[in-house]
């Protein structure tokens, strides 16, 4: 953790460009922390879509990668693309955060694979014009940002022509409800279209964790801005046999709302 302590956490107004800065730190800090509570569920080396467990073994999202080149955005320990290069892909790891990437490296020797990793800012990917056909993200860098159509934009210029971009985030419904798996999280307490970030503020002062909501109409806008298509939009029900809860995530509210939200398009220009 930190070691700035914790001050204050809530729905708060902070300066952008000090919750973008501030997810790199926070990952920094709680890779550790993060892998012990949820590593056995995405286990070193699995391409696990999102707390319902869809997996793309299953799902298939990215389409048939034969011959492709992909690119992994907010890779945290690079799981999904381990497992793409025990498939034979041809895959590069993004993420921001050096502590998660130094956790994919430790996968990558407890499981032998060699998965290529990049630390990097996914506003800014470090990568030619149309290196890649195909580009994904499993809940990595749009959530903690302010900026996501910089994001795209920086995803479509890295793509070639009609290239794919598939991405899951958390579903947008949820921003109204509490972030709680039992009942207590049945009932809506905010506003959908109350955009104000989830900040946690240290003594300092410094913004050490943030995170963004959107509406499914700020994600297509977004989208479009930067030149994609949407082809589909994939909202995983939770499964009647999977009993684990995953922060607001769990059976409960799973069985009533949307939990994710998967964006599958292309690259229209």
């Amino acid at each position: 953790m930190t070691d700035d302590p914790l001050a204050e956490a809530g729905y708060l107004d902070i300066p952008s460009s000090s919750g973008g800065s501030a997810g790199r730190g926070w990952w920094d800090a709680n890779a550790a922390e993060y892998l012990q509570e949820h590593g056995d569920f995405l286990g070193p080396a699995d391409f696990c879509w999102c707390p319902e467990g869809l997996r793309e073994a299953d799902a298939r999202l990215l389409g048939d990668l034969s011959g492709r080149r992909v690119l992994e955005v907010g890779a945290g320990a690079a799981q999904c693309a381990r497992w793409l290069v025990e498939q034979g892909v041809d895959v590069v790891a993004t993420d921001v955060s050096g502590g998660m990437l130094a956790a994919g490296a430790a996968y990558d020797r407890s499981t032998g694979a060699r998965t290529p990793l990049v630390q990097a800012d996914a506003r800014q990917l470090p990568f030619a014009d149309g290196s890649f056909d195909v580009a994904f993200t499993a809940f990595g860098a749009l959530p903690f940002v302010p900026d996501a159509g910089r994001v795209h934009s920086s995803v479509a210029r890295v793509l070639r022509p009609g290239g794919r971009w598939v991405f899951a985030v958390t579903h947008p419904i949820r921003w109204a409800f509490p972030d709680d798996p039992s009942e207590a999280g049945l009932t809506a307490t905010r506003s959908y279209f109350d955009r104000t970030p989830y900040a946690e503020i240290g003594a300092s002062g410094s913004v050490l964790y943030a995170e963004y909501h959107r509406t499914l109409g700020d994600h297509v806008a977004e989208l479009t801005a930067a030149g994609f298509v949407l082809d589909r939009l994939v909202e995983p029900e939770w499964p009647e046999d999977h009993h684990r809860t995953w922060g607001g995530w769990g059976p409960v509210r799973g069985a009533l709302l949307p939990g994710t939200a998967i964006f599958v398009t292309h690259l229209g220009r």
